[in-house]
């Protein structure tokens, strides 16, 4: 039976076609292999002259259909996705109507931390939007640390309830 001795360099040389598809750069390999192995031995053959440079082209092919498999597809989603949503570029950029209620809630908060104090507002903008350490805000503004602390506490509760707000909306 021809399959068996195939099946025998195959078994003897696993390792070193693995690093094959492995270099040709399948990222899966194995699975290549497996497959591979699964074909030899359902496959009716007769003897083969050189079984492993048979067993390397077929590893080869293998490789090719998978990669010809995959520009398929990707063709097919892209040609989908046109159809689906029209030849226009899609952009990365928020719609008009996505801004205008940015700007909205933007506004809203900054009404809602102005609310709480002019210090606690600019305690708040300064840590939270500039990443400013808690100690050198409060040397920056000369109060203590506790009162930066009171303030944040302040500024935090106002935008959570302006949150709690958003979200009922």
């Amino acid at each position: 039976m021809a399959s068996a001795g195939l099946e025998a360099v195959f078994l003897a040389n696993r390792d070193k076609l693995l690093r094959f598809l492995a270099s040709l750069g399948a990222s899966d390999a194995e699975d290549l292999l497996h497959e591979l192995w699964l074909r030899i031995q359902s496959a009716p053959m007769g003897p083969v002259a050189a079984p492993l440079p048979y067993l390397y082209r077929a590893a080869h092919n293998l490789m090719l259909d998978r990669h010809r498999s995959a520009r398929q597809t990707a063709g097919r989603e892209r040609a989908w996705s046109v159809a689906a949503v029209g030849d226009q570029e899609r952009s990365d950029e928020p719609g008009a109507d996505r801004i205008l209620i940015a700007r909205e809630q933007a506004s809203k908060a900054n009404a809602a931390l102005l609310a709480v104090g002019e210090r606690a507002a600019r305690i708040f903008r300064r840590h939270r939007l500039d990443g400013v350490e808690q100690r050198v805000v409060a040397a920056e503004m000369g109060v203590s640390l506790s009162t930066v602390e009171a303030d944040l506490r302040k500024a935090y509760r106002a935008m959570i309830e302006l949150k709690r707000r958003f979200d009922e909306a």
